[in-house]
């Protein structure tokens, strides 16, 4: 976490910059996520716009190819849109989308798989987008890359559902936060859920062979592979739904027993925050407030507080 004096006068809120056009930026939210719903890009991109000035720039791009939609079962004929082969190939080359992970939904049958997931993470996002706007911190739809793999070794990969970048401003300071994001929807069993504090575990301490080298040359320091995306290591938040509220306290119950069972685990704890919320809280009530219950046990807290 790094923290630097603010040189210019904070706004009200945080959205996205006008200077590209809109028609860019839906392309490239599409390419960032993967696919969102026509409400869902709205209030991403255009929040105090109407409906009809996301749905005109959307219905030509896919005039243009660029895109396409699938219609959401039982939803009123909610349209989830995504980019077509084309687009993706076009998006490859936006600045803001370089060292991004290359997986793109392109055709109907992909998006009705992973549809469910997809938006759902978006609508994660979107909780900590529109409380960012509310408090005018720094958090935009670019701040948020879905599917980040990290190595942890012996050929395995942690892949966090989403990797957040976020700025806290408060008075005079900047402060950067960071975190990887993991959504339960409740669709695997409660103890899987919990060893994926173990993959983290096994990346924050993680630190690769040094390669040997001729005996004239000093080896390459290993450190920890994390270093390599990370200044410091990111939270670890949990967020929790498609379940009642008493099986998802007993999935974060389970979450705190991994912490304090697992040796691992619960050194990574003492240094690196980790919490778990459930996802109407966050919309209800937004991140900042004290809806994430720590792993470490311990009062409900905001999540920059865990």
């Amino acid at each position: 976490m790094t923290a630097t004096a603010a040189t210019q006068t904070i706004p009200s809120g945080h959205t996205p910059s006008p200077i590209e056009p809109l028609s860019h930026q839906l392309l490239a939210a599409l390419a960032q996520h993967r696919i969102a719903t026509t409400t869902q890009l709205h209030d991403l991109l255009r929040p105090h716009a109407t409906r009809q000035a996301i749905s005109r720039p959307l219905n030509t791009l896919r005039r243009q190819g660029l895109v396409a939609h699938t219609v959401l079962p039982r939803s009123h004929r909610t349209r989830a849109w995504h980019l077509t082969p084309e687009g993706a190939r076009l998006t490859r080359d936006f600045p803001e989308m370089r060292g991004r992970p290359p997986y793109p939904i392109t055709s109907a049958t992909a998006a009705s798989l992973k549809t469910p997931h997809t938006l759902t993470v978006l609508r994660t996002h979107l909780a900590f987008v529109t409380d960012a706007r509310h408090r005018g911190d720094e958090h935009s739809h670019l701040d948020w890359t879905p599917e980040v793999a990290h190595a942890i070794g012996e050929g395995e990969r942690v892949v966090a559902d989403a990797v957040m970048h976020y700025t806290l401003i408060e008075a005079d300071q900047r402060t950067k936060l960071r975190a990887v994001v993991e959504v339960d929807r409740a669709t695997m069993s409660s103890e899987r859920l919990a060893t994926k504090l173990i993959d983290y575990a096994r990346l924050w301490s993680y630190e690769p062979q040094p390669l040997r080298r001729p005996r004239q040359q000093q080896p390459a320091a290993p450190g920890a592979v994390w270093l390599r995306w990370y200044p410091v290591f990111p939270r670890v938040l949990f967020v929790l739904t498609g379940a009642s509220r008493y099986v998802l306290g007993n999935r974060i119950s389970d979450l705190q027993a991994m912490v304090a069972e697992h040796p691992l685990v619960g050194t990574l704890a003492r240094q690196v925050p980790m919490g778990a919320a459930i996802l109407d809280d966050l919309e209800e009530h937004g991140p900042s407030a004290d809806v994430w219950v720590p792993l470490t046990d311990g009062k409900r807290r905001s999540w920059t507080q865990l």
